[in-house]
């Protein structure tokens, strides 16, 4: 019997090529006046920036641009609020990556009650309830990796020996839409769409074998699957393919964020969290180095403590996938799985732990930080010493 299973509201999602046009007819829809939230300078320097300003400028918009470089930190959102909290700003629109769309997201949430989001976070001071209302916010990705375009968390960063990386999280901070158009990620280097690419994929099969995991997100999550081994190599690569690998992880990512959204994480994340704050490492980075490795030490621990859990089984079905044969039996393709992340790891370049510039002293810090929510849907409880087995093959 199918067990009993939640689906939480998405946006509404406009995917395909040229649907960046949609955009001012959507706004228009929320009022006339804007806060668009870009990157530091990539989309900003485009031919579509200057179509959409044309676009804006013709329907008589009033807008504002703020830029967010690198991972934005709570004290970036509380002064974007500040500044335009007595604007009457009808919709904030995030165009650009992850990190980008987060802001955007936590800013729509707060422009109208006007408090700091610390006031939020999960696991940092008062974590008091999101009361809203929230601003209109539509999200336009730019790269294809994070999903946050269809999550309803922020997550913020704050660098240092006391760093943390947590999210604003709440109903309310949805996109009202998400608009997804390849062509936007065209200008995308090789070492972003690695980073990006690989951490699309391991939400893909986090969620897949999450213990929350339920058959909606696993009928989603495996169609990502196979849309991002179609994809992600092609794209990286350039060439004939680049353009639909673009379009199919541009897909593989939005399914990323709804899966992640609705079923958790599991052992990568929950290391992504100590390793982004505590050192300057870009979240894809972190999950795409880590992947393989992480996959390699679930499966191992699953075989030898609870060979009778279906996450195992889930695993063999993902690399059947991978390996693109249905007739593999589950220890080869649960193999097969493991060996192709790592060579997609070594072909695009990911880099190890050491050349991030972290050291083996770190390790029992980064442990003792990685038990958070995302571990707690890994499809098995690791110890410390499991934990630290990931990182390690990781180094050097």
């Amino acid at each position: 019997m199918l067990q009993p299973f939640s689906i939480g509201r998405l946006p509404r999602i406009e995917f395909g090529s040229g649907r960046m046009a949609l955009l001012p007819a959507i706004a228009a829809g929320f009022g006339q006046r804007l806060l668009l939230v870009t990157g530091g300078q990539s989309f900003t320097q485009s031919s579509s920036w200057e179509s959409l300003q044309h676009a804006l400028h013709e329907r008589e918009f009033h807008w504002d641009v703020l830029r967010i470089v690198g991972e934005p930190s709570p004290d970036t959102v509380d002064q974007a609020v500040a500044v335009w909290r007595q604007e009457a700003i009808d919709a904030v629109i995030g165009i650009g990556g992850g990190s980008v769309l987060d802001a955007a997201k936590a800013i729509a949430g707060l422009l109208k009650p006007g408090n700091s989001v610390m006031d939020h976070l999960e696991g940092v001071g008062p974590e008091q309830p999101y009361r809203g209302p929230a601003t209109s916010f539509i999200a336009v990705p730019t790269t294809a990796g994070t999903g946050s375009e269809a999550t309803k968390n922020a997550v913020l960063t704050r660098h240092g020996a006391d760093g943390f990386k947590k999210s604003f999280r709440d109903d309310q901070l949805m996109a009202a839409y998400a608009i997804l158009d390849p062509d936007l990620l065209a200008s995308c280097p090789p070492e972003l769409i690695a980073a990006n690419g690989m951490d699309a994929f391991t939400q893909l099969l986090e969620a897949y074998v999450s213990i929350r995991a339920n058959p909606l997100t696993d009928a989603l999550a495996l169609s990502g699957i196979e849309a991002a081994v179609d994809g992600l190599l092609p794209w990286f690569q350039g060439g004939e393919g680049a353009a639909e690998g673009r379009a199919k992880m541009a897909y593989a990512a939005l399914l990323s964020g709804i899966c992640l959204a609705q079923s958790g994480l599991g052992s990568v994340h929950g290391l992504a969290q100590p390793l982004g704050s505590l050192f300057p490492i870009p979240h894809g980075v972190v999950c795409g180095t880590l992947l393989a490795a992480a996959t390699r030490i679930n499966i191992e621990v699953l075989q030898a403590r609870e060979p009778g859990h279906p996450a195992l089984g889930k695993y063999a079905e993902v690399g059947r996938r991978v390996l693109r044969h249905t007739d593999v039996d589950d220890e080869r393709a649960r193999t097969g799985l493991v060996d192709t992340l790592e060579e997609w790891t070594a072909v695009m370049g990911l880099p190890t732990l050491d050349r991030l510039g972290v050291g083996t002293a770190d390790f029992g810090r980064i442990v003792a930080n990685s038990r958070g929510s995302s571990m707690k849907t890994n499809p098995v409880m690791l110890t410390d010493e499991e934990i630290e087995r990931i990182l390690r093959l990781r180094f050097g």
